[in-house]
């Protein structure tokens, strides 16, 4: 196993890289296409339903922050679950993280790969296969590298939104903001846009990169979830006084087609080159948070040890982020992924109830004081992951059935993975 094992991860990201790197992959593409469908359910009260969906993020997002000061670890909720649950359930959580990352990446790749098939003429699979190569290659040169391109991506794919935000300043007032839609649109169109806010649980598995992390992490989260909250309910002002509700819900491209329709067809162009930025940004963080979640499980021997060695002169990962880049390859190569990539809505609602109650375990197994406590108790209990739990739980049962079917299989197989393993008495941890 060699002298690799005694290298550790470089502490690197301070709270500014840490801060953009959250709201880039908050961003991401899903504004992109959702703010449309969002917009026929809710009319021009679309904003408030923006509003609705980050609360509903921000409980679990409070969650996240406290756990990541009490343990600034890259296995993020593996580690937190093991602590609150034990080893079997840690294990089944880091396996949808990981399922959750490897597929995202490539779903969002052939995302990449359609703009840019459209601009240049290109066929999709090759496109999405180098993308997945190239940003990996980026990974392993090193974090600080990695940070500085998500940095550089992620002021570009803002500023495509800002375009949008100032191109509807002169629509302000047009329509009715204040129309509320019926509580049962307004809560379905939140439902929707909650997509649009996943990403910032991927921030808490650089914890091990950045530097004071028990401190910086928490206001990382806070600063990510409220600016990109801001962004996203300007955005839907500028939508719905640029577009009618009625055009934005059957618009392939929602966000291009306001644009076009303020200042022209160039508009279109531009916007759809910032795509390109937008979803290379997405599939860099998320090759980068599933390839530390491997490290971190692997260092913990719950999967084979030579995925937890660090690079002794990159000081990245180096087999874990091979691994992520090898298995999103497979995914894309497997073609047509839309079911398989809803599963992994499965895995993120699953995950969420998890971690708002490893919260609430662990409020009574370690009481000790925390950098960040999550606001609202009663005595010990904390109020506020109660109530992401069961928001988490509501969004988990209103997917299909085939997704809760195919997340299940999900779940056996990783159990049989985790007895398998155990059988060659790996994760024998104490906190089994």
């Amino acid at each position: 196993m060699g002298a690799e094992h005694h290298y550790k991860l470089k502490r690197e990201l301070g709270l500014w890289e840490i801060s953009l790197s959250g709201i880039g992959i908050i961003l991401g593409a899903g504004i992109y296409a959702l703010i449309g469908k969002a917009a026929g359910l809710a009319g021009n009260g679309v904003w408030m339903a923006f509003l609705l969906a980050a609360m509903l993020a921000a409980l679990t997002g409070l969650s996240y922050a406290e756990l990541s000061s009490l343990f600034p670890k890259s296995g993020a909720e593996y580690v937190y679950t093991r602590k609150s649950f034990g080893a079997w359930v840690a294990f089944l959580v880091g396996w949808m993280v990981i399922f959750a990352g490897v597929i995202g990446a490539a779903a969002v790749a052939l995302g990449f790969a359609g703009y840019f098939a459209a601009l240049f003429a290109t066929p999709v699979i090759p496109a999405a296969l180098l993308l997945i190569i190239g940003l990996s290659f980026v990974i392993l040169w090193g974090i600080k590298q990695s940070a500085r391109i998500a940095v550089a991506f992620t002021l570009i794919e803002a500023a495509g939104l800002f375009f949008i935000i100032a191109i509807g300043i002169p629509h302000f007032g047009s329509v009715n903001l204040l129309e509320v839609p019926p509580i049962t649109s307004l809560f379905s169109a939140a439902a929707l846009i909650f997509f649009a806010f996943i990403g910032f649980e991927e921030m808490v598995r650089l914890s091990e990169e950045t530097k004071n992390p028990q401190k910086t992490m928490p206001r990382a989260l806070l600063i990510a979830i409220v600016s990109t909250t801001i962004i996203y309910i300007l955005v839907a002002i500028s939508a719905v006084s640029i577009l009618s509700p009625a055009e934005l819900a059957v618009s392939a491209s929602p966000v291009a087609d306001v644009a076009s329709a303020a200042i022209g067809a160039d508009a279109f162009l531009l916007i759809s080159v910032i795509a390109l930025f937008s979803t290379t940004n997405t599939v860099l963080l998320m090759l980068l948070a599933s390839s530390r979640i491997t490290y971190g499980i692997a260092r913990d021997r719950c999967l084979p040890s030579f995925l937890g060695r660090v690079h002794p002169k990159r000081r990245t990962p180096h087999f874990a982020i091979l691994l992520v880049m090898i298995l999103s390859l497979i995914v894309v190569l497997a073609g047509d992924i839309t079911l398989i990539a809803n599963v992994t809505n499965f895995t993120i609602y699953i995950t969420f109830i998890v971690i708002n109650l490893s919260v609430i375990a662990l409020r009574y197994k370690s009481p000790g004081k925390r950098k960040f406590k999550v606001p609202l108790s009663i005595g010990r209990f904390p109020l506020l992951p109660l109530l992401g739990a069961i928001t988490s739980g509501v969004m988990l049962f209103s997917l299909g059935l085939d997704i809760l079917l195919y997340g299940v299989v999900l779940l056996v197989v990783g159990w049989i993975f985790y007895k398998v393993i155990s059988r060659k008495g790996m994760c024998k941890l104490k906190g089994r």
